[in-house]
């Protein structure tokens, strides 16, 4: 490794949402001094202008710095953040630079076949990340890159001291609240199961369409049993998950959901829509509970089944720790990460 150094093109460090998680549990791993990453921010969640600021300095800051690197590892999600990394991509290939295109993306993919910025993108990188087998394969048919596709999972949180308890019986929904992420869906299928378990609630962590969320679970009339968390970070997001006595998941497109990797890292049962990587190693009544995107009823149907089985929910949690102490582990994220890096810097 050596003196190798590895330039970060991200999203900022401050941004809410999966990729900037992700990318600060990797700041944790032995490979970021390794390879002494420098992370340089290029989106940021403020007004236009402010966006548009932040950008500049970053562009700035990297046509500064890229000299000083051998790699540039760029984080790229949906179409706009594609748009976005391109210059900093030209310039890195300008400069002959190797580089990693990172796709934090899943089923949004397949939209994305014939856009130009896109191929340029994966047809021009050494090393292409993707989150899931199947999304591999996508790649692969429709860019024809496959010989340098690999799929690098996200890697879990770092948590202490887990001890699953379904005491506080509550069912955790944590992300932005948003029609992709069907809190709609996951509100109508509580909805059907509040008076059959008047004990246990449904938390909302995220912020989004809030008003809408709210005018529903009025509408339907469960306010008693529906909790508004907001968004929440360090302490609170970490009592929210340690006390969480379901996670669920009810999102119509992902890439590698950062929210169940906690909710794995916490060892909490997980229902959760077939989605991006997760069917990769999620199966049905084995480590997770899963149903159909926008199946409102399929999804009720697993609510009761891991609300009246506290085996069913001891299982399912042990299942979930096993996948963050395995597959999902830092352990094993850092060393396919290192070797990923060596392969490209050591191929002309």
């Amino acid at each position: 490794m050596g003196n190798r150094k590895v330039l970060f093109l991200a999203t900022s460090r401050k941004t809410r949402g999966g990729i900037a998680a992700v990318l600060n549990t990797y700041t944790r791993l032995s490979f970021w001094n390794e390879y002494h990453v420098r992370w340089i921010g290029t989106h940021i969640d403020r007004s236009q202008c402010q966006k548009w600021l932040f950008a500049v300095k970053a562009l700035l800051s990297y046509i500064c710095c890229i000299g000083f690197y051998d790699l540039v590892h760029i984080h790229v999600g949906e179409l706009p953040s594609i748009k976005r990394k391109f210059i900093f991509f030209k310039l890195a290939k300008f400069c002959r630079k190797k580089v990693v295109i990172h796709l934090h993306i899943g089923n949004q993919l397949d939209g994305y076949r014939d856009n130009k910025l896109c191929r340029e993108l994966l047809e021009g990188a050494d090393a292409i990340i993707v989150l899931s087998q199947s999304i591999r394969t996508k790649i692969s048919a429709y860019f024809g890159v496959g010989e340098k596709v690999h799929v690098i999972y996200n890697p879990c949180s770092i948590v202490s001291n887990v001890h699953y308890s379904d005491q506080h019986k509550y069912i955790l929904f944590a992300g932005t609240l948003n029609q992709n992420k069907g809190y709609a869906v996951l509100i109508k299928a509580f909805a059907k199961i509040a008076i059959q378990f008047p004990d246990w609630r449904l938390v909302l962590a995220g912020n989004g369409e809030l008003e809408q969320a709210q005018q529903l679970v009025k509408d339907l009339g469960i306010e008693h049993q529906v909790v508004f968390a907001g968004w929440v970070t360090d302490s609170k997001k970490e009592q929210l998950f340690r006390e969480a006595s379901v996670f669920c998941l009810s999102s119509y497109a992902e890439g590698f959901p950062m929210a169940v990797l906690d909710a794995w890292s916490y060892g909490i049962p997980v229902v959760s829509t077939p989605v991006g990587g997760l069917p990769d190693v999620l199966k049905d009544n084995e480590n997770a509970l899963l149903f159909q995107p926008g199946d409102v009823d399929m999804l009720a149907e697993k609510f009761i089944q891991v609300l009246s089985d506290a085996t069913c929910r001891k299982r399912l949690s042990s299942a979930s720790l096993a996948l963050s102490k395995g597959l999902f582990s830092i352990q094993t994220i850092n060393s396919q990460i290192e070797a990923l890096y060596e392969i490209c810097l050591t191929t002309n």
